[in-house]
């Protein structure tokens, strides 16, 4: 009798469902089922129900997901980003309730906005102007699981519709939030490059580039993130909303100063406002996701060069 745990992978040929896909694998102890578009539509909830009921995983994660965050300001596309980030998940809990599976559903710093609350440091007795308790205090500052979201855009109001879906249709749920996901393009027609290998592009054919530097958050290196979501499980931690980053916040112009200075680019970059690259979709200047249930991750820097080496492997 095989006593595998069964393992269901949604959006399996996608940035994150691959590796997803790859970390499950060397596991004995699971069944990998993945399904990427071809096999299942989650939007067609009753189709979705059937198969995902027949198969009857132990754990579904879903990894499908809207993330064209301009194109979602359109009013066509935003219903679309609604279905596919919001309504699904919860039709994928009510599936998840039904057969008694966990879900992991994976979610964005985008559902913050403004600034994250200031909490004083224990022991502050709030009678000085400046003390040695709040020294530090900013490196600290950012959004914690528990904060209440307030999107600005779009996408960021749908993937907030995911997450309200989930939890109130199922309890056994692990929502993973992250932010400036990077790795390998998924395999499937017309997958996003991620940032890095856009600015490597545009770092090879240009002497100056010019970057956003009034926008601050948080990497997740896609393998980074599997192995870590495969903890969450492995160690059945309790059920909620986890941040999973890799640390070492930073805006996309310091990030770019050390991608070029890895890949040995001479390619001047020049920090600039998000006003002068106006887009559809409004941004936060700060989305920094506090990491508070978990180890954290390795720097995005240390990420980064195991990523731009396994480029160069190819």
């Amino acid at each position: 009798m095989n006593k595998n745990k069964k393992i269901l992978i949604i959006g399996s040929k996608g940035m994150l469902g691959q590796e997803m896909v790859n970390v499950f694998r060397k596991d004995e102890a699971y069944e990998i089922t993945s399904w990427d578009i071809n096999e299942i539509d989650i939007t067609n909830t009753k189709d979705a129900n059937n198969k995902i009921t027949k198969l009857k995983p132990a754990v579904i994660v879903n990894c499908a997901a809207y993330n064209a965050v301009d194109t979602a300001e359109n009013k066509i596309e935003y219903e679309k980003a609604k279905i596919l980030n919001g309504k699904a998940p919860g039709s994928l809990a009510k599936t998840a309730k039904k057969i008694s599976a966990t879900l992991v559903h994976f979610s964005s710093d985008y559902v913050f906005s403004d600034m994250p609350e200031m909490r004083e440091p224990e022991g502050c007795s709030h009678t000085c102007a400046t003390c040695s308790l709040h020294q530090g205090g900013m490196n600290e500052l950012g959004f914690r699981e528990d904060e209440s979201p307030k999107p600005i855009s779009n996408y960021g109001r749908s993937k907030l519709l995911g997450e309200k879906e989930v939890i109130k249709n199922v309890k056994k749920f692990y929502i993973i939030r992250l932010s400036r996901l990077f790795g390998r393009p998924g395999k499937v027609p017309g997958a996003k490059k991620n940032f890095f290998d856009l600015m490597l592009e545009v770092g090879k054919k240009n002497r100056e580039v010019k970057v956003i530097n009034d926008e601050i958050s948080c990497f997740t290196y896609a393998p980074d993130l599997a192995r870590k979501t495969k903890e969450i499980i492995d160690a059945k931690k309790s059920f909620g909303i986890y941040h999973i980053i890799n640390s070492e916040p930073c805006s996309w112009y310091e990030a770019v100063l050390e991608l070029y200075k890895q890949a040995k680019l001479k390619t001047k970059v020049i920090p600039v406002s998000s006003d002068d690259f106006p887009r559809p979709a409004a941004r936060p200047f700060f989305s920094v996701l506090t990491n508070t249930k978990l180890n954290s991750l390795r720097s995005y820097k240390d990420a980064l060069r195991e990523y731009l080496n396994n480029i160069k492997k190819k």
